[in-house]
């Protein structure tokens, strides 16, 4: 491949997306479009359902491509990831409707329906997926429109068809849906039986399959990769660590735990701590566990400005750092911190329930949010690690999460372990490394793509303190 071509990532989260370039002969990353992912509320005729604007979110990704192109010495490849689960439906190759956001309320009818039709220990020996409740095979059980529809389309996939024409379904995404077999196929028979088509899903892909090139009359010019397209999958391929004997957090909107393994751990014990088994990039395994992650800071910061008390994010970081520990930690995965709404009088009402000090102020609010979150995370490395069989002597965070100082000591203190943060943007650097191999400006395994990201962002480490980590475990 000659000097000068350059690969693009498109990196849709559940808060915001970017468009970020890289040129891998000098290694350089350069983000040309950034914007929000607001969710917007539509009347469905009964009440107001959750959505995402995926039509708008289009448009920025076009606006962003087009500008990469244009100040680009040769774009080559472009690669889509985004959040998982949800989807779009097509008929005829047009979409029937504004996909769903997985926070809206009709999930809690899907669970229903699919455990009558298959037990949660039948379902977990099946796909060896954690239980959440707006899981795909959840949605799709509710889903109105699901018998005029003659395709579903997970979210990046419903993308690079925009953008290409072909219809896929790539493996890491295709692997949260809880209708993929522990084989990587498509379980037919779970669908037959839950009332799905196995027509509607389009065959599975691997990562570092092109896709086609971008169609005439969108303004520039490229080959369309499939990457590791669920974010955490590509976040983790980008994660510079040694996986033996390490675990990871990919902290963002949400906070995943876990480690990479060969293959899947599907045990009794697994399911009943709500492990999940994703595909990864490269054929490895994701034993993780999801935690609510960043969500709970930034809906009650989102609040604070509903109320009127503009939050500096910064200015409270610092001040929750002088702020004294909780009485106790909350649970970070309680249900009732998933939808929009009021964050903090849910969770002071968490400790009223328990007859708990509640945090007093936003700073003591904030606090006991990272010392929650760090406890979660904590917790959860540990009990992978039981679960596995494997030991962990370090722990990798990734993603926005990484650069909160305050998150990342509390966590280190409550592991006993070296914390190693960074690279920020580990998901759009995993996407590109995908997008760059498969084009030939990268080359190796994924052991040696990590070697190159520990070199281009080292880590910082942070160790725990002895006062405080003897007392946290």
């Amino acid at each position: 491949m000659s000097a000068g071509a350059q690969v693009a990532a498109v990196d849709l989260g559940a808060t915001s997306g970017r468009v970020i370039v890289a040129d891998l002969d000098r290694f350089q990353m350069r983000t040309v479009a950034r914007f929000d992912n607001d969710p917007v509320r539509i009347w469905n005729g009964t009440r107001q359902a959750l959505h995402w604007d995926l039509p708008g979110l289009y448009g920025h990704v076009l606006s962003g491509l087009t500008r990469a192109a244009r100040e680009s010495d040769r774009l080559v490849g472009i690669g889509v990831d985004s959040w998982a689960v949800d989807y779009g439906l097509l008929r005829d190759g047009r979409l029937l409707s504004v996909p769903h956001h997985y926070r809206d309320a009709r999930t809690e009818r899907g669970v229903e329906l699919v455990h009558q039709r298959i037990g949660a220990a039948e379902l977990y020996a099946r796909n060896g997926l954690q239980f959440l409740p707006f899981n795909t095979l959840y949605q799709l059980a509710t889903e109105d429109l699901l018998d005029q529809a003659d395709t579903v389309l997970l979210i990046p996939d419903l993308v690079t068809y925009w953008l290409t024409g072909r219809r896929a379904a790539e493996h890491t995404n295709a692997s949260t849906t809880g209708l993929l077999g522990l084989d990587g196929a498509w379980d037919t028979d779970l669908m037959s039986r839950l009332g799905l088509s196995p027509k509607l899903f389009p065959g599975i892909v691997e990562p570092g399959t092109p896709c086609g090139r971008v169609l005439p009359g969108l303004g520039f010019d490229a080959q369309v990769v499939a990457v590791a397209s669920h974010d955490t999958a590509s976040a983790v391929a980008a994660i510079p660590m040694d996986a033996a004997t390490s675990a990871y957090i990919s902290c963002g909107t949400w906070g995943l735990v876990g480690l990479e393994l060969p293959g899947p751990v599907v045990t009794e014990a697994s399911r009943a701590a709500n492990f999940t088994n994703e595909a990864g990039a490269d054929g490895r395994n994701r034993f993780l566990h999801n935690v609510m992650g960043l969500w709970l800071l930034s809906e009650t910061v989102r609040q604070f400005d509903r109320d009127g008390r503009g939050a500096d994010l910064a200015a409270l970081l610092s001040q929750a750092a002088q702020a004294p520990a909780p009485a106790g930690v909350f649970d970070t995965e309680d249900a009732r911190f998933l939808p929009p709404g009021d964050m903090p009088a849910r969770i002071t009402n968490w400790y009223n329930e328990r007859g708990l000090p509640a945090p007093d102020g936003p700073a003591q609010l904030v606090r006991a949010i990272l010392e929650s979150l760090a406890a979660a995370f904590a917790s959860a490395v540990r009990t992978a690690a039981e679960l596995a069989g494997t030991p962990v002597h370090a722990v990798h965070i990734v993603g926005g999460g990484s650069q909160n100082e305050l998150l990342c000591q509390l966590t280190a203190d409550r592991l006993g372990l070296p914390l190693l943060a960074g690279p920020v943007e580990a998901t759009a650097l995993g996407n590109i490394l995908l997008t760059a191999r498969a084009h030939g400006l990268v080359t190796g395994d994924l052991d040696d793509l990590r070697r190159r990201v520990a070199d281009w962002f080292p880590p910082r480490r942070y160790v725990p303190r002895a006062d405080r980590a003897a007392v946290m475990v």
